[in-house]
């Protein structure tokens, strides 16, 4: 079965160059023109990534991420998501980023880019077993457990919320603790490509992270920043069958 798109953008005529190309790489794709209908077609269609313009009638895209983020079924809340911003600011892109957007691409784009951060994105949720295989081995730093056959990060046995991109980025270094990597290095990784002037949006998905874990970057327990570097994970990591 396809996995489905949905186009959340109120500028037809790029919806209709993006659907034509989505649908070329084989994605079904879906459509809204304004928020407020957005919001409520990911509430009843369920996609698997929304692309999300951040200007937008009715309900702009900030407001449809938060909504979304704070949605009380997890199959709407925990939805990869792709901003789209013809806005120039970073702080437009930061908060983006801050109220759960997984990545962003800035306005003009090339569809191209557009559907390599969608496979991208997908690829990184494959489940274990399929794709690129996972070890289940669950990583334990002190009472920080993640679970990577469940895709779960549990803090002092409560459950973290975590975007998909944050999880990574977390897995990703857990994975290699007392090893610095840069940002290039980490989008590598966990997107899968690299594209100049998104390396600062790692900063702000470190910062969530942290924030959800309660990590102090003064005195951290988890993610340390290495200047001129990027940022390593300091704690002792046990894996646990």
């Amino acid at each position: 079965m396809a996995q489905r798109i949905l186009l959340i953008e109120d500028e037809r005529n790029l919806v209709r160059t993006l659907r034509a190309y989505l649908e070329q790489a084989g994605f079904q794709v879906l459509a809204a023109y304004d928020g407020r209908t957005g919001y409520a077609m990911a509430r009843q269609e369920k996609p698997d990534v929304i692309i999300l313009d951040l200007m937008l009638p009715e309900m702009d895209g900030l407001d449809v991420c938060r909504a979304l983020r704070r949605d009380p079924d997890p199959t709407v809340a925990d939805v990869p998501i792709i901003m789209l911003t013809a806005r120039v600011e970073e702080t437009d892109r930061v908060l983006g980023l801050e109220l759960g957007a997984d990545d962003y691409v800035t306005k003009p784009f090339s569809p191209r880019e557009l559907v390599a951060r969608v496979r991208a994105l997908l690829r990184r949720l494959q489940p274990v077993g399929s794709g690129r295989a996972r070890a289940s081995a669950r990583l334990r730093a002190g009472d920080l457990v993640l679970d990577p056959t469940r895709r779960e990060v549990t803090l002092k046995g409560q459950p973290v919320d975590l975007t998909g991109t944050e999880y990574e980025i977390l897995y990703l270094l857990m994975r290699h603790p007392g090893r610095p990597f840069s940002r290039s290095e980490i989008l590598d990784q966990v997107q899968g490509v690299v594209l100049e002037g998104y390396e600062r949006s790692v900063d702000v998905h470190i910062k969530n992270i942290r924030r959800k874990l309660g990590d102090n970057p003064r005195n951290p327990r988890y993610i340390q920043t290495v200047y001129g570097v990027g940022y390593k994970f300091v704690g002792d990591v046990s894996r646990e069958a």
